[in-house]
């Protein structure tokens, strides 16, 4: 599924899991975690309900400060995320931009198209082994 630069993966496992996955995908392939946030928790606190919700927030510092050296205001939607949600029938799924997307959005130049290729090949990779794809 593509919608307006986003890619969805259902996953096999619980968003629980699938989360837990990706940031053990994350890690092992080098990238930096910068955060974790439970929506679901945090919409529980204030009473709120809301199936599960996750947002792994990761990148590479290197691969990201290129890209925003490019266009400073790439870092809008840097570093990179991954959405991890549950549908209403417990269905979880993986939702990212794509970072091609990413890159028309800013008029990023061909002297990034390098890392644009390779970081868009790196996210697929980790939600498909994530999710079990």
């Amino acid at each position: 599924m593509d919608e307006q630069g986003l890619t969805t993966v259902a996953s096999q496992w619980p968003a629980a899991t699938t989360v837990e996955r990706l940031e053990a995908a994350v890690a092992a392939a080098g990238l930096t975690v910068f955060a974790r946030v439970d929506h679901a928790r945090n919409a529980r606190e204030v009473g709120l309900p809301l199936r599960p919700t996750f947002l792994l927030v990761f990148g590479n510092p290197r691969g990201g400060t290129l890209l925003m050296q490019d266009n400073q205001v790439a870092g809008i939607d840097l570093p990179l995320k991954f959405l991890v949600w549950a549908d209403e029938d417990d269905q979880a799924w993986v939702t990212y931009d794509r970072v091609e997307w990413i890159a028309g959005r800013h008029g990023l130049s061909e002297k990034t198209a390098d890392v644009v290729a390779t970081t868009a090949a790196a996210l697929d990779r980790l939600a498909r082994h994530a999710t079990g794809d």
